[in-house]
């Protein structure tokens, strides 16, 4: 873990560049640090000047003579290197470089950027940067930034990659009135990262949640690990902007051509517990939900409503975000029915009709937050001639005191009548929204937040047992040494067999008396395919013959599939005929991998065949650590799922059987960093307690 203490809260701070001109960024920083009520020491530092601001100034960090905690750097580029090292000879531990100019201007700048690096790393120095506005923290207080805003205090974290939108939202959140615990610029993220702030914020009293805009991830190993712990002590919630390239995508992968640009953060984020935004206006929505309301127990949401419209929106967005609306029970549905008009909705949404005012609106809120099948309560407000925005957001405000285990949300669905009460709630920290669906949305996000809670943290594939790394080493020594990056399909069968996946039967024979010896040996009836990793499509050329049932039909298979492939294909290199023991059919599935550059290996499950890209019914999940339990989910994602289970009469599949073959894959793609791609399709499943048969597997190794 990254010691970030001295960079968010330190004793002493020295301003690289600091100046007396108004307009330059060194003295809006001096500035900021000033009136940010910072209580350390400031160490102005610009050769030219004596003082300024009321503060001696020095020519250099190494005239100081006193320990400096942390240096923040506001000089051209060029002359950046040359102040670290100054730096890191008078014993400054903690870096924030705002200058600009270094690898987001090209080469050159790239070669700075590695220079500063190398300085930093030299005299054990952190860096936040370059290229950023700066660093704030409102609790201890420092605004080591040329923000023009100084946030509120509040309980939020924000780390942005862009710098031109976190002073965006700054000025924002000014007029919103949200506080921030931190808020911190990343830019070129050249040592420090999200990574690093994301760890130091979950251990940090006065932050509640964490929020994060980032353009990319540098180490996906390490961010897995790290913001898995961090999610199970406080929410973390990314908006991610552009794509990543998911690995090598070779035309043989299925794998890799069902793997879309983004599917590999997806993924990511899933597992290690963050919860995703898709837009500015979502992270922020849940930050609000997040640091002002309790996390539910559940999924089940109720609506109380002034009117009817409103109230069927809001109910389909609950049922389409995976939430459930809540069933009430018998006594809150009879003592509505006494207390309420005849002609009010009873049963969830709640219809308190449009001449309701505050009373109306209380009784029903009272109700049903005492129902015990209720985790959370969202209040629509309509801007009727009778209702009393600001007496209805008092009673709102009495049901948060009276039940404060349940979050409650408000959306006041209008404009200058409703203000005032809309006003209340969000100065007494009330979720309050224009319209419900980002109330709904907020809630969503709550109720995953209580689902990853409670799911026991679980190991991966690391207790399998039959797994010969040696006999996968030999392997793929031969390939490389053949100078091949792609396996024969009984290369990649083997491969397989090491780590007890159930690869079906396959032999290589190079001529016609040794097809039919293996195909005697394993038994009939038989497949035999040519062996050649230049051909991919095998049966486009003639390349495949199936069902053969004696010697006679494999010699014939032979030397027809020889002749085919000289046909189509003259200058393919051949290695012989594969001879496949013919498996009883089953259901046909596929098991793959492809490897994202940022996280590693991608596993996929789904229904195989001729159909997977066609139908793509495909779940992903990151191999490493992927435990069974998971594995279950992730079939559970799929159509294929039906199937396995028993459709219309038929008995279910193994699938535990498919659950130890995906952790088997999952270890053995983490084991071999070397291979890049792996299709197993179709795996047959058959009936519980019969396994699995691995027909056709593709590997390609780097």
């Amino acid at each position: 873990m990254a010691e970030l203490t001295k960079m968010v809260r330190p004793g002493s701070v020295a301003v690289v560049g600091a100046s007396a001109a108004a307009g330059k960024i060194g003295n809006t920083i001096l500035n900021n640090m000033i009136s940010s009520g910072f209580d350390g020491k400031i160490y102005p530092i610009n050769p030219k000047e004596k003082e300024i601001k009321g503060i001696k100034a020095y020519p250099s960090v190494i005239d100081i003579k006193e320990p400096v905690d942390m240096a923040v750097i506001a000089v051209p580029a060029s002359r950046v290197p040359d102040v670290a090292e100054e730096c890191g000879k008078a014993g400054v531990k903690n870096l924030v470089v705002v200058s600009a100019g270094f690898k987001e201007v090209g080469p050159a700048g790239l070669e700075l950027e590695k220079r500063l690096t190398n300085v930093c790393r030299q005299y054990g120095m952190r860096m936040l940067g370059p290229n950023v506005v700066g660093l704030i923290d409102t609790h201890t207080p420092i605004n080591a930034s040329f923000s023009g805003t100084f946030p509120q205090q509040g309980e939020i974290a924000f780390f942005s990659q862009s710098g031109a939108m976190l002073v965006a939202i700054l000025d924002w959140s000014a007029a919103g009135g949200l506080g921030f615990s931190r808020v911190i610029s990343l830019g070129n993220k050249a040592d420090l990262s999200e990574i690093d702030f994301i760890e130091d914020a979950a251990d940090d009293p006065n932050t509640k949640v964490i929020l994060c805009y980032i353009e990319d991830i540098v180490d996906g190993r390490r961010f897995l690990e790290v913001v898995a712990r961090a999610a199970r002590k406080k929410p973390v919630i990314i908006l991610k902007s552009g794509t990543s390239q998911a690995g090598a995508q070779a035309a043989s992968s299925h794998t890799g051509a069902l793997a879309g640009s983004d599917l590999a953060y997806e993924v990511a984020f899933r597992q290690c517990g963050v919860i995703r935004a898709h837009s500015m206006t979502e992270l922020f929505d849940l930050a609000v939900a997040f640091a002002r309301a309790p996390v539910p127990r559940g999924s089940r949401v109720a609506i109380v409503t002034n009117a009817g419209g409103p109230g069927i929106i809001a109910t389909d967005n609950v049922e389409n975000t995976g939430l459930q609306m809540a069933r009430f029970t018998k006594e809150t549905i009879e003592e509505l029915r006494v207390k309420l008009p005849s002609e009010a909705g009873l049963y969830n949404p709640v219809d308190v009709l449009g001449d309701a005012k505050a009373d109306r609106y209380r009784l029903a809120l009272q109700k049903v937050c005492a129902d015990p099948n209720v985790d959370s309560v969202v209040v629509l407000v309509c801007p009727a001639g009778v209702t009393e925005p600001v007496q209805t957001a008092e009673a709102i405000l009495e049901m948060r005191e009276a039940f404060p285990e349940k979050p409650i949300f408000a959306a006041y669905m209008g404009g200058e009548n409703l203000a005032k009460g809309a006003g209340l709630l969000v100065r007494a920290g009330v979720p309050c929204y224009t319209f419900p669906e980002p109330a709904i949305a907020s809630i969503r996000g709550l109720v995953r937040y209580n689902e990853l809670l409670n799911t026991p943290e679980e190991g991966g594939s690391t207790n399998l047992k039959g797994l010969d790394r040696n006999g996968v080493k030999a392997i793929f020594y031969d390939v490389i040494r053949d100078q091949r990056l792609v396996l024969l399909g009984s290369e990649a069968a083997e491969v397989a067999n090491c780590y007890g996946i159930p690869a079906t039967p396959i032999t290589l024979a190079t001529t016609p008396q040794e097809a039919v010896s293996e195909a005697d040996k394993m038994g009939y009836p038989v497949v035999m395919k040519v062996a050649s990793p230049k051909i991919l499509h095998k049966t486009d050329v003639g390349g495949v013959k199936i069902g053969l049932k004696d010697a006679a039909q494999v010699r014939e298979a032979f030397t027809d599939i020889m002749d085919n492939v000289h046909g189509y294909m003259p200058q393919a290199v051949i290695y012989g005929i594969e001879v496949q023991k013919m498996m009883p059919k089953g259901d046909e599935l596929i098991v793959g991998m492809t490897r994202d550059v940022q996280f590693g290996p991608l596993i996929a499950f789904g229904l195989g065949g001729i159909y997977v890209n066609l139908l793509k019914d495909v779940s992903f999940r990151l191999a490493r650590g992927l435990s069974a339990r998971e594995i279950e989910i992730m079939l559970r994602e799929t159509k294929a799922y039906t199937l396995l289970r028993g459709y219309r009469g038929e008995k279910p599949r193994d699938i535990e059987a498919v659950v130890d073959v995906i952790r088997r894959v999952a270890a053995l793609v983490t084991d071999f960093p070397e291979i890049t791609e792996m299709d197993i399709n179709p795996v047959f499943a058959y009936e519980e307690g019969m396994g699995l048969s691995a027909l056709d597997i593709k590997i390609t190794i780097s």
